[in-house]
Parts: structure tokens; sequence; C-alpha cells
């Protein structure tokens, strides 16, 4: 319970489809209703739940109870799971007067558990049903059982090369999301030919494959996200949500979960104490991701293995070499994680569309040419600005991006650089993601000096951080100032924290402010 946020979209996890097998809650202020139901998945006995109450307080209480339980096994709800649940800090969150009223759920759903009759239903159709899959070992899993998400490239083939020959029961996975199919007239396509290599890989080692298809899943977690900052004008990172909502998300949520770990080529490394587990960065600094892993929770992480994130790139592609890999000689993806060769533009055009829109001078409000829409554009931008402009206003370029006004769909440009200055050093964020430690000093006069990363990128920036609202882990707002200027600095964006080699967490940059007026 203490890893979930909860917000109103969280009442969306309750229906109104209250038939005769629903129970009512008693001793609560408001009506609340329960239902509780234990199916069969995988050989193995789960439980679910639903409800509704006519109260929005009522509600939100039972939608974090839903969040939290739903889908745990049945021999893990035990009397004392329910006790060590009705101890937990959650309870520091709800008035005296609605403890009682939480806890009588929790009661109820405890007793309605004992009195359910299980039922079977379906394997869950996230899983492709063409190759069988024995689930039947994994109720307990062991310290060998490990899922490797393979891409078809050669890092995660060398990932799951040294997984095995670690001694692991290893088995491959391959997530097939919507996008390839439904953009493919766009561009070429590489899923196909991703599949081809990552079942050359596993059956030259011999590993189990099968493919998981996250497609509504990939639509409603990330791509959604993605549009819905783009047409705000925010700059999404898709990559980031793909890893925290997908790989150690959904993917965990249908099947991660049966395996002790979650095995990814990612060029990043954990440490575990007995405390919890630390996002280490690569000692390729080129090739890094902690930067993209950033918004992981603690308990994502610790599920998290990175086989060769203690390897440089060249030393990737000597191995693949070495073990005869079919991926020894194949490039390195680009771009976002789930349009492959598609530029982003092409992508946003697709779904977006063009907005057509003015240009003008930020300091004079002169109209210096016209835009295909606000969404192709970010904050410092100065590529591809010029294309833009009329013919007798390019001597007094360069021009940079200023300003986007959504209102009037107007696209600000500047060619002076100290009009961008102050957004370019100073900035807040929200959203805060501590993944183990939270830094000391937060709240002091000074703040926490900190290594920022404000994209993928091997380059650091110093800044002082500074904690303006909110408390550990709750509803926290960061003012962030850097100790040198920034040329890209866009609300949406992702800034992740760092204390010398250790990735401490990120959360999401706000609007940045020239004097008066909101960039976004």
């Amino acid at each position: 319970f203490g890893d979930i946020h909860f917000n109103s979209n969280n009442i969306n996890l309750l229906t109104s489809r209250r038939t005769s097998d629903w129970v009512k809650v008693s001793g609560c202020m408001s009506n609340v209703w329960i239902s509780v139901k234990i199916v069969e998945r995988f050989n193995i006995q789960m439980v679910t739940f639903d409800g509704e109450a006519d109260s929005r307080i009522a509600r939100g209480m039972l939608a974090i109870i839903i969040q939290g339980l739903n889908g745990c096994y049945l021999n893990d709800l035990t009397p004392s799971a329910f006790d060590s649940i009705r101890m937990t800090s959650l309870y520091r969150y709800f008035p005296s007067s609605r403890i009682n009223g939480f806890t009588n759920m929790l009661s109820t759903i405890q007793s309605q558990i004992s009195l359910t009759p299980s039922s079977t239903v379906s394997p869950s159709p996230a899983i492709k049903q063409d190759k069988s899959i024995d689930y039947i070992h994994l109720h307990s899993p062991k310290t060998k059982d490990i899922a490797v998400l393979l891409s078809g490239g050669v890092d995660s083939s060398l990932a799951l090369t040294l997984a095995q020959e670690t001694g692991m029961n290893v088995h491959a996975f391959y997530l097939k999301i919507w996008l390839e199919d439904e953009i493919a007239h766009l561009n070429e396509c590489p899923w196909e030919e991703d599949m081809k290599f990552a079942e050359a890989v596993t059956s030259k080692l011999g590993v189990q494959l099968d493919t998981v298809s996250l497609q509504k899943e990939y639509w409603n977690e990330v791509v959604s996200y993605t549009l819905a900052e783009a047409k705000s004008g925010r700059t999404p990172n898709p990559d980031i949500m793909c890893n925290s909502r997908i790989k150690f998300g959904m993917f965990y949520e249908y099947v991660g979960r049966y395996f002790n770990q979650i095995a990814t080529g990612h060029y990043a490394q954990v440490l575990r104490d007995d405390r919890g587990t630390r996002l280490i960065t690569s000692p390729d600094e080129v090739k890094d991701q902690t930067y993209f892993l950033s918004n992981l929770r603690q308990d994502q992480l610790s599920k998290a293995m990175f086989p060769i994130g203690h390897l440089s790139k060249p030393q990737v592609r000597e191995l693949s070499r070495k073990y005869d890999l079919p991926t020894q000689a194949r490039k390195d993806s680009q771009g976002i994680c789930f349009l492959g060769k598609l530029k982003f533009d092409d992508f946003i055009r697709h779904y977006l569309g063009d907005s057509p829109g003015v240009i003008q001078c930020y300091q004079t409000n002169q109209v210096l040419g016209h835009h295909r829409g606000l969404w192709y554009h970010t904050i410092g931008q100065r590529k591809g600005i010029g294309l833009l402009l009329n013919p007798n206003t390019l001597h007094l370029g360069p021009y940079y991006v200023a300003s986007k006004d959504m209102e009037t769909n107007t696209l600000y440009v500047t060619n002076d650089l100290t009009i961008i200055d102050k957004p370019r050093k100073q900035f807040t964020v929200h959203n805060v993601n501590w993944i183990l430690d939270i830094p000391a000093g937060l709240d002091s006069a000074d703040g926490a000096e900190l290594k920022l990363k404000l994209r993928h990128s091997p380059t650091f920036v110093s800044g002082r951080v500074k904690r303006i609202s909110g408390s550990d882990r709750l509803d926290e707002i960061l003012s962030i100032e850097l100790s040198t200027k920034d040329k890209g600095i866009a609300s949406g964006q992702f800034a992740a924290f760092y204390d010398n080699n250790v990735c401490l967490g990120a959360g999401v940059i706000a609007d940045v402010s020239i004097d008066s007026t909101v960039i976004s």
C-alpha cells in the first residue's frame, strides 16, 4: 500500500455493475458495496475485487483498496496480511472519522474471501497461446526464475546469454505493441524483423520464447500520454513511461510477477542492501540509460536485473561476436521505443494533424512567419525555425523558440538569448519519484546540491534542489536552480536527480516562466 499514489483516475476502477453477490459494508458513513471473486489463472488462485460507494471519499478509499489488492494470490491474503495492512502508515492520511470505515471495508473483504467459492477463468489474453507456458511451478518463484525481455537487438540478446550462463532458469519474452501494426503504412516497421532475430537467438541458446501482446496497454499507458502531452504543448518522454508503465508495469502484472526477476538489456546497474535497491549508472557514459529508468518505483527496481549494465557498448559487441549471436552485427535502434524508424513529427502529424498559426517576435509581437503546429516545437529550439520565417527577417536571426500560447496558437520566437536566460537556469518539478533515498537538505535555505540530467545524455549539470511544497513522497514540488545555463528546458520533460553515480529518481518539469509569461 505504500506504493499506491491515489488520484481521481483511480475512481474509474469502480463500476456500477452491482449484482446479488455484492455485499454491503456495515459501519460506514456512506453506502459501500463490495464484490469479491476468486479466479484461477495459470493454475494459481487469485482474488479480484469490484466495488462502489455513494460518496467521493468512500469511493477514493475503496479505489485504493481495489488497486492494492486486485490480483493478489489467494494464499497471500492471510489474516496476518490484513493485520499488516491495518498497521500501515496509510492510516495517517485519513481523518479519524474515516479510519473505521476503511477498516470495515477490509474486514468485509476478509470475511468474503473465506466465504467465496473459486471459479475458473480463461488464461489472460495478454499471453500468446500458440506456445504452451507452464506457470504452475512459478507460484513460489525461485531465485533462478528470470523473465528476459528480448527485443531482437544485440543488447537484449547478450543480456539473455549472460543470464543463462549464470545457471539461471531463463524464459524469453518479446513484447509486441500496437503501433507496429497501426502505423506500419507510414514507414518501414521493424517488428517482423525484430521477431526473426529474437527467434534466432533463442533457438541458438535453447531458450523458450513467447510473445506478449500489449497493444491496448501501450495505447492506454504510453501513446495516449504522449499525444495528450504534445497536444497540450508539453514535451513528453514516452521511453520513460514505457519502462515504468509497460516493461516493469503491465508486463509485470501479466507475466513478470510469476518470476523472481525481470531482466532487460539496459545499460544500468543495481546495488542491493538491507535498505533496498539503488539504481547505479553504467560505466559507459554515452550509453548509460538510468535517465530512462529514473521513474521506476522501489518495488519495480527491486525486480530488475541488468546483465550487461557493467559493460560498455564495445564490450557488448565483442562478447556478442564471441558467443556468435545472430544479432552481433545488427545496428542499434534509434528514437522513441514504439516508433521504430518512424520520425516523431510524422507520428504526431498522423494523430494530431497540422494546426497552422502565426510566429511572432516575443519582444515586439511582429508577425515573422507561420508554423504548422505548436506541438512540433520546444522551448529554446533553434533548428528548423528559419525555414518557417519570412525571407525578409532571416538576416536578423538566428531565432529561438521563447514561448508557446496554446490559446491563441501563437509561437513566440526571439533573437535575443538574454530573453530566455532565466528559464534556461530555473524551473520547478512536480510528480516527484524518489526510488529509495531522499537527499538531505531539500528543506534547507540553500537546498540540496545534486547532479541532474534533463535528457538522455552523457552530460550532467549541477544544481540546487529545494522543496517548496509537500513532504517526503507526498505532493512534492521542487525548485531547481542550475549552475549553468541549459538550452532545452521544456515542460513535460523529466529531470533525473543523481548523487554521484546513484540515480535517486526524477520529476516532471512544470511550466517555466519568463517574467509573467508562462512558457509551455
